[in-house]
């Protein structure tokens, strides 16, 4: 099995080491560096109806990046697109779904598949819309959020609320619904409440699992950007 490290502390690179005929695969330019042992292609990871439904569903590159050491082991540097951190997950007997955006390399014992999510969750939930990515299979999975990174324990009887923006990956096995922050008032009244005062939709997350979570909000940062530049311009 390939060897997943974490090295810098500053936007970090993904370093693999591959032996002799073992694979993996990135999202596309994830690949920084490789060494002359190995060799990239592109391919459809799962087959043409995955790769257009990971691509129309979810926003991930039709072709990913597939890395094999060919002609004897290698190592290989990876990074995801938006500065920020990253963490290695073992999937096997725990299946991760991963929100739009957060992939960035796994064995290829692991399978990234897409399933359905609830009609709420679709609509409010900010983690992939109806169809969301799920990783199952056997390996290392490798997920980025940007800014830093934590990995929570939800414990039963322990539920965790988190804002919507900032979750990148957690265990399928947990169950998870939206809400609002705003706690008083009917549905309507307090979504109005949430947009008007700059409180966001949260997951509530219940049962025995883990739970990644980034420091920053992609969507908060796209937006003052725009207005930056346009201020300046």
């Amino acid at each position: 099995m390939a060897q997943f490290t974490v090295t810098g502390d500053v936007d970090p690179f993904l370093h693999v080491t591959l032996q002799a005929n073992e694979k993996i695969y990135c999202e596309s330019n994830a690949m920084v560096m490789m060494e002359s042992n190995l060799e990239l292609k592109g391919k459809m990871t799962g087959g043409l109806g995955s790769a257009l439904m990971r691509t129309f569903a979810n926003g991930e590159s039709f072709f990913q990046q597939h890395i094999e050491a060919v002609r004897g082991g290698g190592d290989c540097l990876l990074a995801p697109v938006l500065p920020g951190s990253i963490e290695v997950l073992d999937v096997g007997t725990t299946s991760y779904l991963i929100t739009d955006g957060a992939f960035v390399a796994a064995d290829s014992g692991v399978s990234l598949k897409v399933r359905t999510q609830s009609l709420g969750t679709a609509l409010f939930g900010d983690t992939g819309g109806f169809f969301i990515c799920e990783a199952t299979g056997f390996g290392k999975l490798a997920v980025s959020g940007m800014g830093s990174s934590f990995v929570l324990d939800v414990e039963p009887g322990k539920d965790i609320v988190i804002d919507n923006a900032h979750v990148v990956a957690w265990d399928s096995s947990l169950r998870h619904e939206v809400s609002v922050t705003t706690s008083s008032g009917g549905l309507m009244g307090r979504l109005v409440n949430s947009l008007t005062s700059g409180e966001g939709m949260v997951l509530k997350f219940s049962g025995k699992g883990k739970v990644v979570i980034c420091s920053r909000n992609k969507g908060n940062f796209i937006s003052w950007l725009r207005k930056a530049t346009s201020g300046n311009g």
